[in-house]
């Protein structure tokens, strides 16, 4: 039976659409200031539309659950002739963590809600003749080691999301396939909930191309006064993945298995592929292809124990050097880039092409022959007003891409956090 007021008996109606609308009208609050920047809270009534008793209210319990805090007066005096109190992000007491697996390392990082780094860790690892149980242990423990920084400064953690370079899907917590590492069919989050004791935070999954793209978007919108809206992001590491923001949202495809460019058959007579087939586009520019053509079998920079950043400074001294062995494999892998980097762009044409991780690194001698490629095989006008940049993240954009979408939920839902939390996670 329903009351004339639109309500059932007892006023359950009523209570659950207080209570939804109040999470979101939080949330457009929360939202605004991180877009926004610190303001009043006349201010704040002012570009939402909210009511200023509502809008009040709404900041006093986002100070109480820790997300806001008080900041200085505002500089121009407001209606009643008095300045304004700003209210801003509150970072400390909430934290989101990404961690991430990959061919040859595993890292870690936590971010709070002002986007600042709180703990960042990577160590070589050689993951791809690992079992996947064992990698998982090493990668719960330094996933542990975030949160016990989160929780060492009385901060609260809001998720943990996972970047796995390979084919996931987000929605079951499942990871496909990941030809480079080896892996199959994996119940990725699962696993790592157990090995993280049934914690009470979110454990997601997603492809570390996506992550890594998500943060480089998130880059270039502070650094560009917020007109990108689209951009193609490459990763280069042993295999090479791409991730595609679309009109400001990451494209994910019918299923979620979007941005596998690695394995876009653009070599026919190269070489076998981790992913069993041959000539695929990482068989040619992946990091395993640049250092089979610049060093000999034996050389340390082949070594996967060492650290990734280490064995790049080797090859960009050898490089700065002059060594023409160095050199003439940098513009092979270059001239590949170009080839497979002018399809994209044809295809998406993109405000941006972003280099993450090696070809982020050696931009420098890969970046000229890729803009070539674009220019000259690209066929709108000015490469399609396409420009490339090199990412500043370096190997750190998927577990930041990661750290954000943990952060993300908080903002869409601010209950999840403090008080007695009365969202729930996703």
């Amino acid at each position: 039976m329903t009351l004339t007021d639109g309500t059932r008996p007892g006023g359950g109606v009523v209570a659950a659409d207080h209570v939804s609308l109040r999470r979101n009208n939080l949330s457009v609050v929360l939202r605004h200031v991180r877009s926004d920047g610190p303001k009043s809270r006349a201010r704040i009534a002012a570009d939402t539309g909210l009511n200023k008793a509502t809008v009040s209210s709404l900041v006093a319990e986002l100070v109480e659950r820790g997300l806001l805090r008080e900041g200085r007066a505002e500089s121009e005096r407001g209606a009643l002739g008095r300045p304004g109190q700003l209210v801003e992000l509150d970072g400390s007491a909430v934290c989101g963590v990404g961690a991430e697996v990959n061919v040859d390392y595993l890292a870690v990082t936590a971010l709070d809600l002002s986007g600042d780094t709180l703990i960042e860790r990577r160590v070589p690892l050689d993951v791809a003749h690992l079992d996947p149980g064992t990698t998982l242990d090493h990668l719960a423990t330094l996933v542990q080691e975030a949160v016990t920084a989160v929780d060492a400064r009385g901060g609260q953690t809001a998720g943990v999301t996972l970047a796995v370079p390979g084919l996931v899907q987000g929605t079951t917590g499942s990871l496909k396939l990941a030809p480079n590492l080896g892996w199959g069919e994996l119940q990725i989050v699962d696993e790592m909930r157990e090995r993280l004791g049934g914690p009470a935070y979110a454990v997601r999954v997603d492809n570390e191309a996506n992550l890594a793209a998500l943060a480089a978007y998130s880059e270039l919108r502070k650094e560009s006064g917020s007109t990108v809206e689209d951009i193609v992001l490459l990763t280069g590491a042993i295999g090479v993945g791409g991730g595609v923001v679309a009109g400001g949202h990451l494209l994910l495809g019918g299923r979620g298995f979007s941005g596998e460019v690695g394995h876009m058959p653009v070599a026919p007579a190269g070489g076998i592929c981790g992913c069993g087939r041959t000539g695929c586009w990482e068989t040619v520019v992946g990091l395993t292809a640049l250092l089979n053509k610049a060093t000999d079998a034996d050389d340390p920079v082949r070594d996967p124990s060492m650290d990734v950043e280490q064995r790049l400074a080797e090859i960009t001294r050898r490089a700065e050097a002059g060594g023409a062995r160095t050199l003439r494999a940098l513009a092979e892998v270059g001239t590949w880039l170009g080839i497979g980097g002018a399809i994209l762009v044809n295809i998406l044409n993109p405000d941006v092409l972003v280099l993450g991780g090696y070809f982020a690194v050696l931009g420098p001698w890969l970046k000229e022959p890729l803009e070539n490629a674009i220019r000259d095989r690209v066929i709108a006008p000015d490469g399609g007003g396409c420009r490339v940049v090199q990412s500043e993240l370096g190997f750190t954009a998927a577990v930041r891409g990661g750290a954000q979408i943990s952060l993300d939920q908080v903002f869409l839902d601010p209950t999840l956090i403090g008080r007695e939390a009365t969202g729930v996670a996703q």
